[in-house]
């Protein structure tokens, strides 16, 4: 099971490396994990997705609910979130499978940000388990790159009426 928390916390050096050194003490793993800061300056969000059983996941938020520079913690999971993921993908291409590459593209709704005479970069933002496709799809053609962001989400918009 995996879950997304949305953790508030101090700008300041140092608290990255205090969070990430709780999940390692705890043998907590890091699906994914995003950092930047608010609209207020003084305050970063850390959007991180673990995965374990429901006594695991109960745990990271109680851990993370103890750290001195975390300020406010929300969770999510997939059905309550709007989650985007950002890749960067650099591919080799020649005459033979540039269509392909490209019908792929478009299928995936993703764009061709740069290019060169044998090398395509290929930008994707979408949910994790489509960049996830994206690279199923392309992997018969030569990827020489890929960069990830790792996982965003805000929770869904309901307004109360």
């Amino acid at each position: 099971m995996k879950k997304i928390y949305s953790v508030l916390v101090e700008n300041r050096s140092g608290v990255l490396s205090k969070v990430a050194g709780l999940f390692s003490r705890r043998s907590f793993n890091i699906d994914s994990l995003a950092v930047g800061e608010t609209e207020d300056r003084a305050v970063s969000c850390m959007t991180i997705v673990s995965s374990g059983d429901d006594r695991t996941l109960e745990q990271i938020e109680k851990q993370l609910n103890k750290k001195i520079d975390v300020i406010k913690i929300k969770t999510y999971n997939s059905e309550q979130s709007v989650s985007r993921e950002l890749m960067l993908i650099k591919v080799k291409y020649n005459k033979s499978n540039r269509r392909e590459i490209m019908e792929n593209v478009d299928a995936m709704k993703a764009d061709i940000v740069d290019m060169s005479e044998n090398l395509m970069m290929i930008q994707i933002c979408d949910t994790p388990e489509r960049a996830q496709m994206m690279i199923k799809l392309l992997s018969g053609i030569s990827i020489v790159e890929i960069a990830r962001t790792g996982t965003l989400a805000l929770p869904k918009c309901e307004e109360k009426i």
